[in-house]
């Protein structure tokens, strides 16, 4: 967005300019990409000890009422019946062809209320798919305004208890309600065990400048978030993952529960059922390219033959792999790790083995 009198602002950008950040538009937002340590240093610094990122630019939905439960399993492959109290799931949101409108991540609060974390770009089309969904369900829909800030690292659980926040008792992919007005998850997204933290906008400076007083936390900007995103293997929606795919082909139907793979009746449902009968044509793969040259998103893969074969839609260079790292779609008959692919950067051929996901061990702490 070359005009950028018209991004969105985050609460605390003054703190992050205080910080020495170095801002470009991201989601329609003004975002810090990085800070004065640099891409490298953040990276490793979120590995070793504890990272702080603030992504304020994502939205919170709440759902309550009598039929959120219903509403919830109609909009997304998803049993939120079957989900427990202070349970997170990741989920999707489909079209009727099953292509992902936004991936999400669904935290049940209470018997008949749930919190829904969605991604800044695709907010304003969520609200309104939701919205148009509910029209047919006892419940309220409700957009909030919290700064969210995510501790990532080995050493955010005792970073948070030293600030007055002791989240121990949660497990990966749990979270709860620690104040009035605030949510918290042990989740995120870089591979660290750490929590995401939302809470209203006129306590968030004071929380922010608290876990900053410790010498362990360092801001992290959008970089080094992408190329920690991208040694964990996890997908980013708009470039991973879009409308024009569904989740068999993206490698993510572990995130639909088997029953609701034959007999789910959410939006979408009949579609995914045919893609799977039928069998996914490609397949979303970890790509490992020769060399110390990063392949960027939107390069062409190509076979031995020089016929295009697949797409990059992400890549980088992995600070803690130690060597560029992308994933991107391949024909599924070239998906199984080990096989050799191509692609140009810039004039010169450029090999790359297909590798498993992800290319540095997740360390969430699991119940």
């Amino acid at each position: 967005m070359s005009n950028t009198e018209s991004l969105k602002h985050l609460p605390l950008e003054a703190l992050h300019e205080d910080a020495g950040a170095r801002f470009g538009a991201f989601a329609g937002w003004r975002m810090p990409l990085t800070y004065p340590a640099g891409v490298m240093k953040e990276h490793i610094h979120t590995r070793e000890s504890a990272g702080l990122f603030d992504i304020s630019h994502m939205q919170l939905f709440e759902v309550e009422g009598a039929d959120a439960a219903a509403f919830l399993s109609r909009a997304c492959p998803l049993d939120a019946t079957a989900l427990k109290e202070g349970q997170s799931k990741y989920t999707v949101l489909l079209n009727e062809n099953a292509g992902i409108i936004d991936d999400l991540i669904v935290t049940r609060l209470g018997e008949n209320r749930y919190m829904i974390v969605a991604n800044a770009g695709n907010a304003a089309k969520d609200e309104a798919h939701f919205r148009a969904i509910a029209a047919d369900f006892d419940i309220s829909f409700t957009a909030l305004e919290r700064v969210l800030l995510a501790l990532q690292g080995p050493d955010a659980e005792a970073i948070l208890i030293a600030a007055g926040l002791d989240l121990s008792d949660l497990v990966f992919m749990t979270g709860t309600e620690p104040h009035e007005g605030w949510f918290a998850t042990r989740s995120g997204y870089t591979g660290e065990d750490g929590f995401e933290v939302a809470l209203p906008v006129d306590q968030a400076e004071r929380f922010a400048r608290k876990l900053l007083d410790d010498e362990r936390v360092q801001w992290v900007g959008l970089a080094a978030r992408d190329s920690l995103r991208l040694e964990a293997g996890l997908c980013l929606h708009g470039q991973d993952l879009d409308e024009t795919t569904d989740p068999a082909n993206a490698a993510i139907l572990w995130a639909v529960p088997k029953a609701l793979r034959s007999e789910g009746r959410f939006i979408g449902a009949e579609a995914l059922q045919k893609i799977i009968a039928d069998g996914a044509k490609e397949k979303r793969v970890g790509l490992k390219p020769e060399g110390r040259q990063p392949v960027r998103a939107g390069a062409p893969l190509i076979n031995e033959a020089g016929e295009k074969v697949g797409r990059v839609t992400s890549g980088g260079f992995g600070p803690s792999a130690g060597h560029p790292v992308a994933m991107g779609y391949v024909a599924k008959a070239l998906s199984e790790p080990g096989t050799r692919l191509f692609t140009e950067v810039r004039g010169n051929r450029i090999a790359l083995d297909v590798h498993t996901l992800p290319f540095t061990p997740q360390r969430y702490k699991k119940g």
